[in-house]
């Protein structure tokens, strides 16, 4: 009996067994990945930045943390590494991504085992030198910190580089051009009235502007920096630094000086003055969607105003013959719109002009196109550098991951076997939002980095050897499809016909009135945002509606009735200019038209009218009729070249003339009258003249009487 117990229990053991080991490799899998899912791996220091001796000591520390709601138990943590370098750049993205095989060649450094509570952490540290790691030559390093559970499993890694240089080694120093953007968003409309207060705020400390303004502050004195900003940011700095007005519910409010606003500005332009600037065009226009939609005229109207608005904020010569598209992306089209703008150089992405094969060693920055004003000089900023200056940072230990990959690439491409020293250019995407201790830290490093020698943008010519074959432009369906829309374009072309005209007849002036307007319209910040810009579009269309209105005919509808005595004479119209300020004083033609011209005609007569601000002028219109009665003339304002400016303004003529056979009997009746008038006066005369005085009388003598 006990015996058949015996074998009923070992068989029921047999038979459970399998499932027992199933049910325990699911646990374990599910502890590991549960493990996995909430510790996190943070590296929170290295060093040196570039070990020079054998014997100099590596130290790597950091944390590692349990964000789940279990202690984790049993890790093991280790370093492993390997003694060989990297033989080329693509090498060390595959190992930072975890995509390249774990060499063979790696070996166990050292262990700490450890548990971790919920939400706790617990540090770690390796200290190694290069001599003990078998490291020898110049070159960069994989380090790979590894946590493994209890059962072995990898439940967390953490990849770095050592970069090591003896100091024995020479190599020729790579020049390094660091350009860093400070462009914002359109924020008042074509009035001038700000859309809102916001730029005060984001000027503020630990906001994005006045992020940027402090990496530039804290990097005044450092060299191989150029900034890129847009003209428009710096005038509405300018602008809200003294009065201005803001629309609040589609009312204007004036509002006092925003002291925040001019103290940015001054600050910005104190901490650039030894760095060379580059201005976008007015706005930053979307310079690719401007060429495929026919908006030709605005690139080169925005360089130009770049290099007023810019010089007048900064106190100084910006650079306008070099120009960075949007994502550093450009086709022929836009290029050509650049090129007659006066650019020369384009800085682009190498998405836009890549080699035409892939190369072994890093190319140099600078390559040649064809424009239709000539050759353009290509300045491609390295992919890779540029991600990393602006990395996003804000996760636990990225910024020194990120800066130990800016050390590790820049070592990498020195150490390329080049016979001659190459330029490569970092630019991170424009409106990125860095931490300003990180770029600043980087800008340090890469000064006291031996292999690199940093250059201002303004510095950088073509390399000395042979230039790298590059593909043509490559500008996709993608790109296109990521332009401004047409849509929104033909809008704005509208808006821009109109603002032609206040232009056409307004004199004096550097930039015309809307010009400012019309680029803040085409910014390439609107890039997926149109509905956010229709308020502007709506908002500079009334504006000019209004500033054409302010140039017109006056007269109300009662007072448009005039009359020529007779069949000729003169019919004045008055034009009154209700403009202010500075670009007040206009040009303007007069057209007048008759709408039956056989009984009413228009002579000849000076047409043009040159009116100051908040005055009025009057032209005398000659006109002949052949018959009495009513007539309408339409009048017309317009440019010089002819086109219509304003609505027209229809005028009544009363006239009270007479055919010539009525000329010739009134004529003769005037005759009669005038005779009859002359005989009335002389018989008045003749009445009124004096009687004739008689002879004295004699005394009569006798008759027969002699003598």
């Amino acid at each position: 009996m006990i015996r058949k117990v015996m074998l009923l229990a070992l068989l029921a053991t047999t038979l459970l067994l399998p499932a027992a080991v199933v049910v325990s490799g699911t646990a374990n899998a599910q502890t590991a990945a549960a493990s996995r899912l909430s510790l996190q791996i943070v590296m929170e220091a290295i060093g040196p930045d570039v070990p020079r001796e054998p014997a100099t000591e590596i130290k790597v520390s950091g944390s590692l943390i349990n964000s789940g709601t279990e202690t984790l138990n049993g890790l093991r943590i280790q370093m492993r590494y390997s003694p060989q370098p990297f033989a080329q750049r693509g090498d060390i993205e595959a190992y930072q991504s975890g995509q390249s095989l774990q060499p063979s060649a790696w070996r166990d450094q050292r262990y700490v085992q450890t548990s971790i509570a919920p939400s706790g952490k617990t540090p770690w540290e390796f200290t190694f030198t290069p001599q003990l790691l078998g490291i020898s030559r110049f070159g960069v390093y994989p380090i790979m910190i590894e946590v493994l559970d209890t059962f072995n499993q990898q439940v967390a890694t953490l990849r770095t580089l050592v970069t090591y240089m003896p100091r024995e080694t020479r190599v020729a120093r790579t020049r390094l051009a660091m350009v860093l953007p400070i462009v914002d968003q359109p924020r008042r409309s074509g009035d001038g009235v700000f859309a809102d207060e916001g730029l005060p705020a984001a000027m503020a400390p630990g906001k994005r502007l006045g992020d940027l303004l402090k990496i530039a502050q804290d990097t005044s004195s450092a060299k191989g920096l150029t900034w890129v900003v847009d003209p428009a940011l710096l005038d509405d700095a300018r602008a809200m630094g003294r009065p201005h007005a803001v629309r609040s519910k589609n009312r204007t409010q004036q509002r006092p000086a925003t002291p925040a606003a001019a103290q940015w500005l001054s600050d910005f332009r104190e901490a650039v003055a030894d760095h060379p600037v580059m201005a976008t065009p007015y706005g930053d226009p979307d310079v690719a969607a401007l060429a495929h939609n026919g908006v030709d005229n605005a690139t080169a109207t925005g360089i130009n105003a770049a290099r007023i608005i810019g010089k007048e904020t900064l106190g100084r010569d910006v650079i306008t013959n070099v120009n960075w598209p949007l994502g550093g992306l450009i086709d022929y089209d836009g290029l050509d719109l650049l090129a007659t703008g006066g650019v020369d150089t384009v800085l682009l992405n190498v998405l836009n002009l890549p080699p035409v094969t892939p190369p072994v060693t890093t190319p140099d920055a600078s390559a040649t196109l064809e424009s239709v004003n000539g050759p353009v000089t290509a300045l491609v900023a390295d992919a890779k550098l540029s991600e990393t200056v602006g990395a996003d940072t804000s996760a636990p230990g990225s910024a020194l991951m990120n800066r130990q990959r800016f050390i590790a690439e820049t070592a990498m491409i020195s150490a390329e076997p080049v016979s001659t020293a190459r330029t490569v250019i970092a630019v991170p995407h424009r409106r990125w939002a860095p931490d300003p201790r990180y770029v600043t830290n980087l800008i340090e490093t890469a000064a006291g980095l031996p292999w690199l020698l940093p250059v201002g943008l303004d510095a950088v010519k073509r390399g000395k050897g042979a230039p790298t074959p590059r593909a043509d432009l490559t500008y996709t369906d993608q790109n296109r499809r990521a332009e401004l829309p047409k849509q929104y374009l033909t809008d704005v072309k509208k808006v821009g016909a109109r603002a032609d005209l206040t232009a056409a007849i307004t004199t004096a002036q550097d930039l015309d009135v809307f010009d400012l307007a019309l680029l803040r319209l085409t910014s390439s910040a609107w890039r997926g945002r149109t509905a956010a810009a229709a308020p502007y579009v709506q908002q500079v269309a009334e504006a000019i509606d209004s500033r054409i209105a302010m140039v017109s005919i006056t007269g109300s509808e009662q007072s448009r009735l005039r009359t020529l005595a007779g069949s000729n004479g003169d019919v004045p119209i008055s034009v009154r200019n209700e403009l202010s300020g500075e670009a007040s004083r206009v040009a303007v033609r007069l057209k007048v038209t008759s709408d039956q011209p056989r009984l009413l005609k228009i002579e000849p007569y000076v047409d043009q009218l040159m009116i100051l601000g908040g005055q009025s002028q009057t032209i005398r219109i000659p006109m002949t009729s052949t018959a009495s009665g009513q007539t309408t003339v339409t009048v017309q304002l317009t440019t010089d070249d002819g086109r219509k400016y304003g609505k027209p303004v229809e005028l009544t003529v009363r006239t009270t003339g007479y055919t010539g056979v009525a000329l010739v009997i009134v004529g003769a009746a005037l005759v009669v009258m005038l005779a009859a008038v002359v005989m009335r006066v002389l018989r008045r005369r003749g009445g009124r003249r004096p009687a004739a005085t008689p002879p004295p009388k004699r005394d009569r003598e006798p008759a027969g009487t002699e003598s």
